[in-house]
């Protein structure tokens, strides 16, 4: 027979459990070129974009955009964590195609400087996996599931889902002047179901979605 204070305790062990993975948050990571210009971010209470800088630019004088090979961050203050260095070439390469995708709506995609160009630098800089199973088990238990809900509202993260964090710093390819910089954690909704299989389906949601918003950026 099961003690009833041991019943009562373990949902609230387990709620404990679940706000805990909700994952690292990213730094002014210190190898980064933009970290002495970049500024906690205090519009942004999602905790998606935690540093920031701005110039102040008229993203409507640009209509070209030249995207930089994705960088993997190498610095002591990463957070990859468990991922292999595979997966993390995976990662930089799916974000260069993607974010090239998202950012072909809005602007040319060339390789030469103009007067007219922006030059972005991607640095993958962390990861976190989707734990197997779990991360798709916690979106239907009676647990996981209203945790979630509530994480969804807030626009915070999942449990036991993966995400990815990395640094955007955006120039004017003639010039070479830093215009816009900001360390960004993406992730899916946190009921998104298809994110949550596959290790890596997390990550490159989270992807997919900070494309989407880097082109609302520069609108």
């Amino acid at each position: 027979m099961v003690n009833s204070n041991s019943s009562r305790l373990f949902p609230l062990v387990f709620c404990a459990v679940l706000a805990g993975c909700a994952g690292t948050q990213p730094v002014n990571y210190s190898g980064i070129t933009s970290s002495p210009q970049l500024r906690p971010n205090t519009d942004d209470r999602t905790g998606r974009v935690p540093y920031s800088y701005s110039a102040g630019a008229d993203w409507k004088k640009y209509a070209s955009v030249i995207v930089e090979p994705v960088a993997i961050y190498q610095g002591a203050d990463n957070q990859f964590d468990d991922i292999s260095k595979a997966d993390r070439l995976t990662l930089a390469n799916y974000m260069e195609n993607h974010v090239k995708q998202s950012l072909g709506q809005r602007f040319r995609i060339v390789d030469t400087p103009a007067a007219d160009t922006l030059r972005i630098k991607l640095t993958l800089t962390g990861a976190e996996t989707t734990t197997p199973v779990l991360g798709t088990f916690s979106r239907f238990d009676l647990m996981g599931g209203p945790y979630n809900i509530v994480q969804s509202i807030r626009g915070k993260q999942g449990a036991l889902t993966g995400s990815v964090s990395y640094a955007v710093e955006i120039y004017e390819a003639a010039t070479n002047r830093l215009l816009s910089a900001y360390v960004t954690k993406q992730y899916p909704n946190a009921l998104n179901i298809g994110a949550s299989w596959g290790s890596l389906a997390a990550a490159e949601a989270g992807i997919d979605k900070g494309a989407e918003e880097l082109v609302a950026r520069l609108r």
